[in-house]
């Protein structure tokens, strides 16, 4: 069974989600390592939400409670009274709705931004991340790799990436205010990484000129050729020649010792864990902007009518795919024997090789009607009257076993 706890920005403090997001990354090993029942896990902490994926044992009386304490359990370590804090807030899902909140949480339906351009690749991180540590399962690899396809049928609908909408752009037009020509004003980004690529080409859209750039890393020249920029070595001496400084890295946070004078600034955050410590806004001069305050600006239009109707029917694809693969398995391994047979048959009467790919084929024709009717049975809520029709028809018995073997072969039908 497939779990999930969920906690973002409507529900769950900012600062609370930033402390959990500092101490999430061992979640994934500890939930594995710690329960048993857990098949697999897979963490996706990002700039507005905590989210833990698990894959859990059936049957398990009280499966979801077992698994929402389980994961505030390994929280409650590192985490300490934030963990109480989430069981107060996040939310639990189970079973198919696990399946339609990824297919919208990684189609950005679910963001502060609704429909940013981030967050499919952050969700697709995070199972590269699980993969990595050994977390992850066959079921949470499936659906994960399915919420990829399901983002670009969103997108698809919705124009959604020519929309070009993100956290960076809203902060930029929360700039816009302060700002007369952005072709003079000097811009410092902190960090190197995917986000930091998407705001120079939000900072370009509005026209900027001198856009620098500082790691921590080392690998702020190798950056700045490839985007056009400047590079910086030495962070206090680039903040205090930057009018906008913008953070988006997990590898340093700016202090109030990093800001060299009193000259008016404005400093955006765009991390989560934070980048810039809320003390920076005491400073002369520094006016900051975080995410809680770009959130509640962050609010958008409807991106377009329909778009959590493609996520749902998304949804009822994979599930259908995945409750049919039994009969649809079984079907198929009663074609392949009887196939099986019929080849025997046919060499021992020396047939040739194009007798042999005629059968082949002729197998594959028969087999491919049932496996879409199984599906439409499956979505439709009537997979049990096709597993009846199947025994009664061929005899063929239906082993749920069979899912788990045959279900990643079944899904490009």
């Amino acid at each position: 069974m497939l779990f999930c706890l969920t906690a973002n920005h409507r529900n769950t403090e900012f600062d609370v989600l930033d402390r959990i997001s500092r101490v999430a990354t061992s979640t994934a090993a500890d939930l594995t390592n710690t329960h048993s029942f857990v098949r697999g896990a897979v963490v996706l902490a990002t700039c507005n939400r905590f989210e833990a994926y698990l894959e859990i044992d059936e049957p398990l009386t009280g499966g979801a409670a077992l698994a929402r304490e389980a994961v505030l359990d390994v929280l409650r370590g590192p985490a300490g009274d934030d963990a109480d804090a989430l069981r107060d807030s996040a939310v639990s899902l189970a079973g198919d709705d696990v399946v339609r909140h990824l297919f919208a949480v990684s189609s950005g339906l679910e963001s502060m931004v609704v429909g940013e351009e981030e967050i499919s690749g952050q969700v697709q991180r995070a199972l590269v991340a699980a993969r990595e540590i050994g977390t992850t399962s066959t079921e949470l690899e499936r659906v994960f790799q399915r919420a990829a396809h399901a983002t670009r049928s969103v997108r698809a609908k919705a124009d959604v990436a020519a929309a070009g909408r993100s956290l960076a752009r809203i902060a930029l037009d929360l700039a816009d205010s302060r700002v007369s020509d952005w072709n003079t004003v000097r811009v410092l980004l902190v960090g190197t990484g995917q986000y930091a690529a998407t705001t120079i080409a939000a900072l370009r859209a509005r026209g900027a000129g001198d856009v620098r750039v500082y790691s921590s890393t080392g690998r702020a020249e190798q950056f700045a050729a490839k985007y056009g920029i400047r590079p910086e070595r030495d962070l206090r001496e680039a903040i205090g020649d930057a009018d906008i400084v913008m953070t988006c890295t997990a590898r340093y946070t700016v202090t109030p010792d990093d800001i060299p004078d009193t000259a008016r600034r404005l400093i955006i955050d765009l991390g989560l864990p934070r980048n810039v410590d809320p003390s920076v806004a005491g400073v002369a001069g520094v006016e900051l902007l975080d995410l809680e305050l770009i959130g509640r600006h962050a609010s958008l239009p409807e991106l377009g009518p329909g778009l959590h109707e493609v996520v749902g029917s998304a949804a009822a694809v994979f599930t259908a795919e995945r409750d049919a693969a039994p009969a649809i398995v079984a079907l198929r391994a009663h074609i392949q024997a009887a196939l099986d047979a019929e080849l025997e048959r046919l060499r021992a009467r020396g047939g040739d090789e194009r007798a042999e790919a005629s059968l082949r084929h002729l197998a594959g024709v028969l087999s491919h009607a049932p496996s879409v009717r199984a599906r439409e049975a499956a979505a439709a809520g009537r997979l049990r009257e096709f597993e009846a029709a199947l025994e009664t028809v061929f005899g063929v018995e239906i082993e749920t076993s069979s899912a788990v073997d045959g279900f990643e072969g079944l899904t490009a039908v």
